[in-house]
């Protein structure tokens, strides 16, 4: 499949590739929100906000300069000039949690939205939640079992079917995440993807893939291509990544520094 990076017009500024707000993190998992913010920028977006608790801000102020820092209540506010929301990396299951999100989706307009990971468990917890029209949903097996209040065997067993079936179910765009992703339209489209490797099992990699999706959502992308996309240019850092650190010693970080070589190998 031919894949095509979304147009740099040269006469642009940082708004002209758009505004990601990103809920993301906890107070004990403050490294997902900053994986997932690096990688949208590093795949073009102009702008990320990360909207997060205290703790996590300071933890990823300390990491990085790239990032616009937003306090929690400040949440609507930013939901009313974003032009795409991520939500979920590292967000937690507590309470205070359940609280963001509701807050999330009883304010958000109709943006692009990807919701990952805690997002996705917590909205497998409150399935009448009112999701924005343009919505992507990147569960991993476990995560797909609890969207559909299935078996985690039902899942494996049939992943392109389970694909379509969380696509119908929510309306949305699904990335079901494997060693051979798959990637379902809202009209039941299926790609599969064929880059990438066992180094790209480890911690914070989900986050980076959901960043991505995130980043060329922001550039316009339309949804299903941003998805197929994003997991592709995901899959490829990792192969780049291997090639150097071998497919032992690559981390999530890594992959967010491999994205600009990803991108030139479809320049």
């Amino acid at each position: 499949m031919d894949f095509k990076m979304p147009e740099r017009v040269q006469n642009s500024h940082k708004g002209t590739f758009g505004r990601v707000l990103n809920v993301s993190g906890s107070d004990y998992m403050p490294g997902a929100a900053v994986l997932s913010s690096l990688s949208a920028l590093k795949i073009g977006c102009g702008y990320v906000f990360l909207c997060s608790t205290e703790r996590v801000i300071n933890a990823a102020a300390a990491q990085t300069q790239n990032i616009v820092f937003v306090p929690l209540n400040d949440l609507e506010n930013q939901l009313e000039r974003a032009d795409v929301l991520l939500v979920g990396c590292g967000l937690s299951l507590s309470g205070e949690a359940e609280e963001i999100f509701e807050r999330t989706f009883s304010s958000c307009r109709q943006i692009p939205t990807v919701i990952d990971a805690d997002g996705l468990n917590l909205l497998s917890m409150k399935q009448d939640t009112k999701l924005p029209e343009n919505v992507i949903l990147t569960p991993h097996p476990k995560e797909a079992s609890r969207l559909l209040s299935v078996g985690l065997d039902e899942i494996l067993n049939n992943m392109e079917a389970s694909a379509k079936e969380i696509s119908q179910k929510y309306n949305c765009v699904t990335v079901l995440k494997s060693h051979r992703t798959v990637v379902c339209s809202k009209d039941k489209e299926i790609y599969t993807n064929n880059s990438g490797n066992s180094a790209m099992a480890k911690a914070g990699s989900g986050d980076v893939l959901a960043g991505m999706i995130a980043g060329l959502l922001a550039q316009k992308c339309e949804p299903y291509n941003a998805a197929k996309l994003g997991v592709y240019l995901h899959g490829v850092s990792g192969d780049l990544a291997k090639n150097d650190l071998t497919e032992y010693g690559v981390m999530a970080q890594d992959l967010v520094r491999y994205i600009s070589n990803a991108i030139k190998t479809i320049l």
